[in-house]
């Protein structure tokens, strides 16, 4: 008799910790299949970390084949139009462009969130996003290089342009970056003097009334103070109107003259979802607390792509955050292995454990189980929590945060990724394009704009 075949699509937080629990739970009883387009899985809250050069790349990857070594990794994404709920076959094109099918009995469908964009002008040509390893690094490079070109400049205005970062989004993302970027340029413009008067500036912008809006008051508060007092420009209840190559125009009518432009207004449910047919919810894939989707009892979602009842508060839906998809990924696995009759099914339910924010530094906020922290104390707990929460790679990020602490960072680009590779509306941030977009899955291929396509032919140094 062959043992079920169990597909899972996507290894972000929900896809891993699906693939990782179910392979213990059924012991080799079936065979389990992990579709990703990378080989590893991505510790998403470090990431600005590795634009900040705190952390090296490598460091918050986990590779998949070292540590889930009863799953079948196949690399490739899903095509747009490749999942067929009737056949139990999904579609999916390989990193060379070639095309395959996978059978299943059941599915899990854990394929995470893409950069949310809005109808703002120039924001698509303008702006890069801050979702996948591909995207620190070129910010990483970028940042670098301005700061390298400014101290260079003969112009004033050039100058103060160049060393202008604006920041769209303040919520976990936005703020990390804006705090760690202001730390890194502090440092770079130490080796690299600018002109006299000028100095690195970061705006981190939101339209909602404070920093971190979706956290406890207090938390949000201590963030607050530590980058106001670091030299970060919040603009709470301000938004960008319209980006051109040479800046941003504010809502409130202010042009601000830069050439870096990071888009962290949030995310949005990875359009795969959308192409099977099946109820939404604000792009969302509906699904019962069990995690099935109603009508396909062989269908399970989880994570960012999920719409999962919040049994907590009535009519209400869980969030889009890692800890949800961590636990959504262990309650699906679990809910897999009973409907192959190896244990008992369990509804998803959740406790806030906390939240923690790396200010960069020794500086944090946070609030493990309701209680606010800041200071060092918070960064110690921060820290803490980010190595008890990877599932690989925790003496070397250890060190790594020891090195830095030590050590002068290493303000070189490393030229890897170029603008035009990291489109911000991509269907998968998590791999550099090619020009053109060749190797984009059918049916998600994103339009390259007239900036990033001039960019081509721009060597590295004179990139804006």
């Amino acid at each position: 008799m062959s043992r079920p075949r169990i597909l899972i699509v996507g290894a972000g937080f929900a896809g891993y910790q699906t693939a990782r629990t179910l392979a213990r739970l059924t012991r080799h009883k079936a065979d389990i299949t992990l579709l990703n387009p990378t080989d590893h899985f991505l510790y998403l809250p470090l990431l600005p970390q590795v634009a900040a050069g705190v952390l090296e790349p490598r460091r918050i990857t986990v590779s998949l084949a070292g540590t889930l070594p009863q799953v079948r990794l196949v690399l490739g994404e899903a095509d747009a139009d490749g999942i067929d709920l009737d056949a139990r076959t999904v579609r999916y094109t390989d990193p060379e462009g070639e095309s395959g099918t996978l059978g299943y009995d059941r599915l899990v469908l854990a394929v995470g969130s893409v950069n949310k964009l809005l109808p703002v002008p120039g924001v698509a040509e303008n702006a890069h996003g801050f979702r996948g390893l591909p995207e620190a690094l070129y910010h990483r490079d970028h940042v670098i290089r301005q700061i390298e070109l400014a101290a260079a400049a003969d112009d004033p205005k050039s100058c103060a342009a160049r060393c202008t970062f604006v920041v769209v989004g303040a919520g976990y993302t936005g703020t990390e970056v804006a705090a760690q970027g202001q730390l890194l340029t502090d440092a770079l413009v130490r080796k690299q003097p600018l002109r006299e008067g000028v100095r690195p500036r970061w705006l981190l912008l939101d339209t909602a009334p404070r920093v971190l809006p979706q956290l406890d008051e207090k938390l949000a508060r201590t963030a607050d103070r530590v980058l106001r007092e670091r030299g970060v420009d919040v603009r709470t209840g301000t938004s960008v109107k319209e980006a051109t190559p040479g800046g941003v125009l504010l809502s409130d009518g202010e042009f601000v003259e830069s050439r870096t432009l990071v888009w962290c207004v949030g995310v949005r449910p990875d359009p795969l979802v959308e192409s099977i047919g099946q109820p939404l919810e604000r792009g969302r894939l509906i699904v019962d607390p069990f995690l099935q989707v109603p009508g396909h009892p062989e269908v399970f979602a989880c994570g960012d792509a999920a719409a999962v009842p919040d049994l907590n508060k009535p009519g209400e839906f869980t969030g889009m955050t890692a800890q949800h998809a961590w636990r959504q990924g262990r309650v699906a696995a679990r809910n897999v292995a009973a409907s192959l009759g190896i244990c008992s099914r369990r509804a998803y339910r959740h406790r806030d454990l906390g939240f923690v924010v790396d200010l960069g530094g020794i500086k944090a906020a946070a609030n493990p189980l309701g209680v606010s922290l800041s200071g060092p104390l918070a960064g110690a707990v921060t820290r803490g929590y980010h190595l008890a929460a990877m599932p690989g790679n925790r003496v070397r990020v250890a060190a790594d945060w020891l090195l830095d602490a030590v050590l002068p960072r290493q303000g070189v680009q490393l030229g890897l990724v170029r603008s035009w590779s990291v489109p911000l509306d991509t269907s998968s941030p998590e791999l550099a394009r090619v020009p053109g977009g060749e190797r984009q899955s059918p049916g998600r291929v994103p339009k390259q704009s007239s900036r990033r396509a001039a960019e081509q032919s721009t060597p590295s140094e004179g990139e804006s």
